[in-house]
């Protein structure tokens, strides 16, 4: 069986936080952020919604999106560093809520990556034949571990959920190649100190712009296809001068670059996901596209997966 996404959902809270709102708070400003980063406002989640209550929302619409029952589903993985509390894990929340019952469940936890990371491990589950459904979710509270005291890291981050449900497609659509990988002697530039988010930007920054292209261009050609085949590219919601770096290496048009950073911010493992979820449903991508999806996260690391899109 080829492995492929055959629904996808997402959802952010109501409350958005923009540049200006930031200015009154920490002693930056609206042109800064958006020169440096590409990002113009975020949204925030209220006290009373935590990730698992994101991550069901975004489920919800995946699971009608691809015509599936919960009860049908598989596996769950979610993809979060800020789980509601150390145990129990978030995706057996979700798998309650949800009513799926016969689905094991287990969180996967590779920062920015862990979206990558679900899919890819959802993609070894289909592939052999054991399981059917898998529903991937990434999902974050980022707003809960961020300082908002400190300039370099507050204006970055934002709140939300995405998610895939992930089945058998026809042969020649779905995921046909991968890349995933780690380096943990640069864990210390992207950690949590303490109760916060601690990050040396110039050392991500650095890390981020040479394998996020690396890997965007390795997995085109394990894939069998070259640069210029590439019809839509999907990389992690960062810095828009990282994913700028990626884009220019496959040489790809600036409208075939999802963009959804500008209004959400930096949502580490909920960022590829809703952004695949948003322009697939707004018809940005398209059936039989060649899709690339990239990321990088704390640990450090990193992940991709070229494929081709539809059922």
């Amino acid at each position: 069986m080829q492995a492929g996404v055959i629904g996808t959902g997402h959802y952010v809270p109501e409350n958005i936080v923009t540049n200006k709102d930031l200015e009154k708070i920490v002693d930056t400003n609206d042109e800064w952020i958006r020169t440096r980063t590409g990002i113009e406002e975020r949204r925030i989640a209220p006290d009373d919604i935590d990730t698992s209550d994101l991550s069901y929302k975004a489920a919800v619409e995946a699971l009608k999106d691809a015509n599936i029952d919960a009860k049908d589903i598989d596996l769950i993985l979610v993809a979060t560093v800020t789980p509601d509390k150390p145990f129990p894990t978030v995706s057996c929340m979700l798998q309650e809520r949800l009513g799926a019952h016969k689905a094991a469940a287990m969180d996967v936890s590779a920062a920015c990556s862990g979206f990558m990371y679900g899919m890819i491990t959802a993609k070894q589950f289909i592939d052999t034949g054991a399981y059917k459904y898998v529903l991937i979710v990434g999902a974050e509270k980022l707003s809960k571990i961020t300082d908002w005291e400190d300039r370099n890291t507050c204006v970055l981050f934002g709140d939300g959920a995405g998610a895939a449900v992930m089945g058998p497609v026809a042969d020649d659509k779905g995921i046909l190649s991968f890349e995933l990988g780690a380096d943990g002697s640069g864990g210390k530039y992207l950690e949590q100190n303490g109760d916060y988010i601690g990050m040396n930007g110039r050392e991500v920054f650095k890390f981020a712009v040479r394998q996020m292209p690396e890997s965007s261009v390795n997995v085109v050609e394990k894939a069998g296809f070259k640069k210029e085949d590439v019809d839509y590219l999907i990389p992690h919601q960062a810095n828009i001068r990282i994913m700028e770096a990626a884009r220019q290496r496959l040489g790809i048009e600036e409208h075939k670059m999802a963009t959804s950073v500008k209004k959400y911010g930096n949502t580490s493992a909920a960022s590829i996901a809703i952004a695949l979820s948003e322009d697939a449903k707004n018809g940005k991508i398209k059936e039989n596209d060649l899709v690339v999806l990239v990321g990088f996260g704390g640990g450090l690391t990193w992940g991709a997966v070229a494929l081709r899109w539809g059922k």
